[in-house]
């Protein structure tokens, strides 16, 4: 895949070394072949970062008019509109069926080209507002992490950026590649884009106390109800002061975190063993083949076979250098799913 990162004078080191660490580490740990990531700037510029760092040898809009993947990892802070050759650039690619990415700021040219008139979009909170006033055909999600259309995806600012470019990772390569990915990178190996972008309360202190323990005595017993009332009773909890903690720490209700974690571990098993789909329900924790096949297919828009028939050729490299989903970082991973509005 031939993905083209757009670069500009005063972007931040951080916000263009996101994507090209993510998915330059497809390339280094082999889980893929045909990987190239090439930076471009109107006219071929050098650009200097907001740090002062000088990037020369950049490529020019020619790599964007070929690429599979189109990404502006950012865009200038006094959020000026896109020329139109920028605005002929997504449009084009997107026509081709180029994927378009818009991260943090980056949301605003992809905005303003009309790819997403109608459609949801994400991107830094701070920003939001702006952006809903000066594209009103979009519908602005100022929480959301991240959203993905398919053809069209949009994240919030900075750090999300990260979850996002992991996300096109396991959309591509599945949920393995992706593992392996964030354990090299050493961030959460996922998070959904519904997530809160922030939590207004801070994480308590006992965070590694009986809500932590609970997690990890869940996250090993999936294929148990463990519905609320048992959760809260491990934590030695009401139920209501249960609920109340457990979404401090992790920004999601019990139940839908358990819901996402019980999927997250069926899509492991779908890639990396030839377990029967009723198998990996019942080790899942799913009441039958029959609502894991619902909640899947409700969650990703596939059905189980065919998530697995996707990813199956992607695995062999990734399983062998992955572990468990569940044994990575389950503080961080608290997720909903990623609705493709």
């Amino acid at each position: 895949m031939r993905i083209a990162l757009h670069a500009f004078d005063g972007i931040t080191a951080f916000h263009l070394a996101a994507p090209l660490l993510v998915f330059g580490e497809v390339a280094r740990q082999g889980l893929a072949q045909g990987w190239t990531t090439t930076v471009w700037s109107a006219g071929a510029r050098p650009v200097r970062t907001l740090e002062g760092i000088l990037i020369g040898d950049l490529a020019g809009p020619a790599a964007a008019e070929t690429a599979d993947l189109l990404v502006f990892p950012s865009w200038p802070t006094d959020l000026p509109e896109p020329d139109g050759e920028c605005v002929a650039l997504i449009r084009n690619a997107h026509a081709r069926g180029a994927g378009i990415t818009g991260l943090c700021l980056g949301a605003f040219p992809v905005a303003g080209s009309g790819v997403l008139d109608g459609r949801t979009v994400a991107t830094h909170w701070a920003a939001a507002e702006q952006l809903a006033e000066r594209y009103p055909a979009v519908d602005v999600h100022a929480d959301a992490l991240y959203l993905d259309h398919g053809d069209v995806l949009t994240s919030a600012g900075t750090a999300s950026g990260l979850d996002a470019c992991l996300h096109i990772v396991r959309n591509r390569l599945g949920s393995a590649a992706a593992a392996t990915v964030a354990r090299h990178l050493v961030i959460a190996p996922h998070r959904e884009g519904d997530q809160a972008q922030y939590i207004d309360r801070p994480v308590p202190d006992d965070a590694a106390g009986p809500i932590g323990d609970t997690i990890t005595w869940a996250l090993a017993n999936l294929d148990q109800r463990l519905s609320v009332t048992e959760l809260a009773a491990h934590a030695h909890m009401s139920t209501r002061n249960f609920s109340r903690r457990f979404y401090e720490t992790t920004g999601m209700s019990p139940a839908k975190w358990i819901l996402t974690r019980r999927l997250d571990e069926a899509r492991r098993l779908l890639e990396t063993t030839t377990w029967s789909i009723a198998r990996i329900s019942a080790a899942c924790g799913f009441a039958s083949a029959v609502t894991f096949r619902q909640n899947f297919s409700a969650h990703y828009a596939t059905t189980p076979t065919s998530y697995r028939h996707r990813f199956t050729h992607h695995t062999d490299a990734a399983s062998a250098q992955a572990g468990p989903l569940t044994g990575l970082d389950p503080w961080t991973t608290a997720p909903a799913q990623v609705r493709r509005p």
